[in-house]
């Protein structure tokens, strides 16, 4: 009889592993394209040339490849013509496939022309750049596809260009000056930019000329048309091209006359001094910074309305920062600490702080910290104080704050109380259970369905952090705050739904 294994007790023999099979690599490669073979290699260009007609015509344009530069320049030519005769609008439907036919043209240029013949796929990506303006009125480019292939022209222009001999280079560049007045979308502006930065130094001399001939006069100052404004424009994109050759050869003060001639009444102050202080000129660059000039436009920011940060009697902060910067150049230390500490009591700008203390000496910056978060605290603006401790970070600070303006609070300035709350999870359970608390009541109140996963979020932030709340400490307690809730918006099923019980 047999004897059974497991009734002596003697182990079971190992069963036999078989060999684990490697599975092959299947992504395309060289390597494994080459084992499908030939054959099979043409079947499937084939069958994807009779799919896709962006991929035929770069097979196509491969193919004239074979026979020279000039049948790939006949191919593009004949597609720019197309381009160029064509006038029907294209609705978002077809701008897919538009653009993918756009994208083909400009990979034929730079992969099958421009390495055959530098020269003729510059000519072609300027022919093909001239168009933009009209292509792209009669294209539905919402998304920004369109001019994305443009930019992409721009950039291979630019690339191919720096690959050019000095002369080369010098008489493309010069051959973009004429477009700079048609330049709708800025495509020649930025291409011309970029070869100021590497053109040799005889060029600079030549564009600039040229660049000074195209200048149009200024039109009277009394003049609002849309003619007039479009002289200014033009006037300003080509002043800008000729301050950065002057920025190429160090000519500061070739760039200050030109700024004052296109911006007589507002000269860009900022730039003006960056420059003088970088060429050691300080005093000045003090002298301009400080120079009185009406406020313009202001940009203002949503975080800098929400925390109460933006003061439209403040000094333009950039200005400010380079007005710092220059007083510590000039050795005026006090004065630099003075704008840093008085932009701070009006700003609560924690980055301005750090700079005022990072300069003090050493002992003094614990005393200067305890004055600028007093001088935080009592701020009559509670949201304003409550994000300057949030984020410089003073969570106890914060935490005094809540408890001590508690009544002054709407849950309604999340942006301010949930990056809040969230800071003083770990270390102030409290505060941080009543700012959630505040969150939920007026998200519920207000009946703001759109934030009700949000406030799912923040009741079980809640029910995390109630063991470690005191007793009597909130009103009311944690466990009876949510039957609370229950009784005052027990119907509010959309919010319920997302709770965990």
């Amino acid at each position: 009889m047999a004897r059974k294994a497991s009734a002596t007790g003697q182990a079971k023999a190992a069963p036999v592993q078989k060999p684990k099979r490697t599975a092959r690599k299947t992504a395309p490669s060289p390597e494994t394209l080459t084992e499908l073979g030939l054959d099979r290699l043409i079947a499937l260009v084939l069958d994807e040339t009779g799919r896709n007609p962006s991929f035929k015509k770069l097979v196509t344009a491969a193919l004239a490849g074979l026979q020279g530069p000039e049948a790939v320049a006949a191919l593009i030519d004949r597609r720019l013509t197309a381009l160029e005769r064509a006038r029907g609008y294209i609705d978002w439907q077809k701008r897919r496939a538009f653009a993918a036919d756009l994208d083909a043209t400009v990979s034929t240029i730079i992969a099958e022309l421009a390495p055959r013949d530098a020269q003729a796929g510059l000519d072609r990506l300027l022919r093909f750049l001239i168009g933009a303006d009209t292509v792209l009125e009669r294209v539905d480019d919402s998304s920004g596809q369109i001019h994305g292939v443009y930019e992409r022209a721009a950039g291979a222009a630019a690339e191919i260009a720096r690959g050019l001999a000095g002369p080369d280079a010098t008489r493309f560049a010069m051959r973009l000056v004429p477009h700079l007045d048609t330049d709708g979308v800025g495509l020649f502006e930025d291409l011309l930019h970029g070869l100021v930065t590497i053109l040799p130094e005889a060029a600079l001399s030549p564009l600039d000329a040229l660049l000074a001939q195209t200048v149009p006069p200024a039109p009277p100052s009394t003049a609002r048309t849309e003619a007039a404004w479009s002289v200014n424009l033009t006037r300003t994109r080509l002043v800008r091209m000729r301050q950065a050759i002057a920025d190429r050869r160090g000519d500061i003060d070739a760039f200050i006359r030109m700024e004052q001639d296109v911006a007589a009444n507002r000269p860009n102050r900022i730039a003006i001094a960056e420059r003088l202080l970088a060429a050691g000129r300080a005093a000045e660059a003090l002298d301009w910074i400080r120079r009185p000039q009406a406020r313009g436009l202001v940009v203002v920011t949503r975080e800098q309305l929400l925390t109460g940060q933006f003061d439209p009697e403040a000094p333009d902060r950039a200005r400010l920062l380079l007005e710092i910067r220059i007083l510590d150049a000039l050795g005026q230390m006090q004065a630099a600490q003075d704008l840093r500490w008085g932009h701070f009591e009006k700003t609560l700008d924690g980055e301005i702080l750090k700079g005022y203390v990072a300069k003090l000496p050493d002992f003094e910056d614990d005393e200067a910290l305890e004055r600028a978060f007093d001088h935080a605290a009592a701020q009559s603006d509670p949201y304003r104080a409550l994000h300057f401790f949030t984020h410089w970070p003073n969570p106890d600070r914060a935490a005094r704050l809540v408890m001590a303006r508690r009544e002054a609070l709407d849950g309604g300035r999340y942006e301010i109380l949930v990056p809040a709350a969230e800071a003083l999870e770990h270390n102030h359970p409290q505060a941080a259970s009543l700012l959630y608390r505040k969150l939920i009541d007026d998200m519920l109140e207000r009946g703001r369905s759109a934030a009700y996963g949000h406030g799912a979020r923040h009741l079980a932030s809640l029910d995390a952090l109630a063991d470690r709340i005191a007793t009597g400490s909130l009103d009311p307690e944690p466990a009876a705050y949510r039957e609370c809730l229950r009784k005052a918006h027990g119907r509010k099923s959309a919010f319920w739904s997302q709770v965990k019980p």
